[in-house]
């Protein structure tokens, strides 16, 4: 009988007592597991039994509109056990902890109701951001994972690599520290072993993490360190700009010797921040302390008079880059706000142009 504890089931007890599943993992066609890759449409899930191929019951795609809880790598689902062939995921439990991303749909956005949420990950305890400190280093990408991060449920660790390729990366962990104050900020290189023993406290038996970052950070590198073996192909970055091809093409979670989990994402250098609010107002706490101090309620921040953020600015409390990053952050949440309201409108538009041309050709016909 497989253990399906040791990847993380009893922080999910609660979650099968409330959809009246029982819990003692003795058999029976209905049973808990964990989503461990998703390759299109087939899933591999963990369960009792073993890892064990799945697919989606047709009731997801029946109320596809309306759902939002297909499932995710890390997730927790109810599946209908075939010993034979595929297994069936028939349910997605609560997640105490997911990392979204905003899913424009490409060319088809134009013809969603809403922008989707994308979850790229979910049930994990930590958030390994990881950048290389090559010349693809970009503290405000690294800014912008922090508040998904903050808005996601996980505890975040920056995690800088590619150390050996660097003389001298003081500056670069003086920055990150700057911006992420508490959130712990780690340099290592994968390739001479600097620094992995510094990963060790967060690679718990049965606590998951989940990797990001663009491509070419080396994330594939770095889990076949921890791993102790290659379990993931790693492929040369061009030398003239140090951008990488993407190693990964889906999501899947590793299980570490430590008892670790990993889960591995495909390089994202754009990340949309999915309902984003609230994680900004943590991550910049203090800047909109500072707004709320101005003398106007509807103040710019460029020459007002009694402008806290100005005077922060001018003295030096407030960081040029901690203010460029919020601002950043609220333009693009905005963005993603204006967009569906867009897309909405847009929709609105083409009904009525569609209602009026169905008049006329009505009026037509009674006119014969």
């Amino acid at each position: 009988m497989f253990d399906l504890q040791e990847y993380g089931f009893t922080q999910a007890e609660l979650s099968l007592d409330a959809a009246g599943i029982s819990t003692d993992l003795t058999g029976g066609d209905i049973i808990p597991g964990r989503v461990t890759e998703i390759r299109r449409e087939l899933y591999k899930v963990v369960c009792q039994y073993g890892e064990v191929p799945a697919v989606l019951k047709g009731s997801f795609y029946h109320a596809a509109e309306a759902r939002e809880d297909f499932p995710a790598v890390g997730d927790f689902v109810v599946i209908k056990y075939n010993g034979n062939g595929n297994s069936g995921i028939t349910e997605v439990l609560k997640r105490r902890s997911k990392f979204s991303r905003t899913d424009f749909s490409g060319h088809q956005a134009e013809y969603v109701k809403h922008i989707q949420e994308q979850v790229v990950a979910a049930n994990f305890d930590y958030v390994f951001i990881i950048s290389s400190l090559n010349y693809d280093f970009n503290p405000a990408r690294i800014a912008r994972y922090l508040t998904a991060t903050r808005r996601s449920g996980g505890l975040p660790v920056v995690v800088l690599t590619k150390a050996d390729l660097c003389e001298d990366f003081s500056g670069q962990i003086a920055a990150i520290r700057e911006m992420a104050e508490a959130v712990p900020v780690i340099a290592l290189s994968s390739k001479t072993g600097y620094g992995i023993d510094e990963l060790r406290p967060f690679l718990e038996p049965a606590k998951t993490i989940v990797f990001l970052g663009s491509s070419g950070v080396g994330k594939s590198s770095l889990l076949n360190s921890l791993a102790g073996e290659t379990v993931m192909d790693v492929k040369a970055i061009r030398e003239d700009d140090s951008k990488g091809r993407h190693t990964t093409s889906h999501r899947q979670l590793f299980k570490l010797a430590s008892g670790a989990l990993v889960i591995d994402t495909p390089g994202m250098r754009e990340l949309g921040l999915w309902d984003a609010g609230e994680a900004i107002g943590i991550a910049f706490g203090s800047v909109e302390e500072l707004i709320s101090r101005c003398r106007f309620s509807n103040c710019t921040h460029k020459n007002e008079p009694g402008c806290a953020v100005l005077a922060a600015l001018n003295e030096g409390s407030l960081s040029p880059v901690q203010w460029k990053n919020y601002l950043a952050q609220k333009r693009e949440t905005l963005f993603v706000e204006n967009r569906s309201e867009y897309f909405k409108s847009r929709r609105e538009f083409h009904k009525s142009i569609a209602k009026k041309v169905r008049n006329k050709r009505d009026e037509g016909f009674n006119g014969e």
